[in-house]
């Protein structure tokens, strides 16, 4: 509770001499130099943060296409291999028709 009582007369403290100082020439001038770095300080950290979005954005659309690709791939290959074991089957089939044809003549 004391720390409590301590900080918001700290924070009460520090209104009052800002608004004191705001009131002299010199005092207004260090304000707003001070205000103004600290705009500079946050435009530099959102441009850096946008910049950082952008960066992971193209490597998340570049980490898309590629699953979309190998997707592909892979849907390609399995009707490939489906393909060929059909074939297999149909062969197979054929030379078992044959040998029973020729077993039973």
């Amino acid at each position: 509770m004391k720390s409590l009582l301590w900080f918001v007369l700290g924070l009460a403290g520090g209104f009052v001499a800002a608004h004191l100082v705001n009131k002299d020439p010199r005092g207004h001038e260090a304000l707003v130099e001070v205000d103004a770095r600290i705009a500079e300080f946050t435009d530099r950290i959102g441009e850096a943060y946008r910049a950082q979005e952008a960066k992971i954005d193209g490597i998340a659309a570049e980490v898309k296409d590629a699953a979309a690709n190998a997707l592909g791939a892979a849907k390609d290959a399995a009707a490939d291999a489906i393909d060929a074991a059909g074939d297999a089957a149909s062969t197979a089939a054929s030379a078992a028709k044959k040998t029973a044809a020729q077993l039973t003549d």
